[in-house]
């Protein structure tokens, strides 16, 4: 049961959302990818992403995109892997990540929600692992 997990904070992981030339859209517009982040000393196993975005539209109708599930064997510690490009179309939604992982036998998990215009070029900020600029969301 649910109820008997043992839930521990997580700490040293993140995600960041960054400018990627290489990742154009079809439009033309730049692109930008996403990366899960291993700040820590220990590496990241059995990891799940799941990816979704959801909002309103400019008519003020609810939008909600498609729930896209990747999975990493492992996530070396001190790595940053890239998970998805990500349409900025879409950067008018909430951009939500749900990230679970084991670390020796315990499981951890956390969600990562952009909110609504915060993938910005004004919100980059310099990313160490990726020794480039990005939007981060620890």
């Amino acid at each position: 049961m649910k109820k008997d997990i043992a839930f521990d904070p997580v700490e040293g992981v993140s995600i960041a959302v960054v400018p990627d030339d290489s990742a154009a859209t079809l439009e033309g517009q730049p692109g930008w990818q996403v990366y899960l982040l291993n700040h820590n000393d220990h590496e990241l196993e059995n990891v799940i992403v799941s990816s979704n975005g959801y909002g309103t539209a400019a008519d003020g109708q609810p939008v909600r995109t498609s729930t896209l599930r990747h999975s990493l064997l492992t996530v070396p510690e001190q790595a940053a892997v890239a998970v998805e490009p990500i349409d900025p179309a879409l950067f008018h939604l909430n951009n939500q990540y749900w990230v679970s992982y084991y670390v020796g036998g315990q499981i951890f998990d956390k969600k990562f929600i952009f909110v609504p215009d915060s993938i910005t070029p004004d919100n980059l900020t310099h990313i160490a692992l990726l020794e480039r600029a990005g939007v981060l969301h620890s």
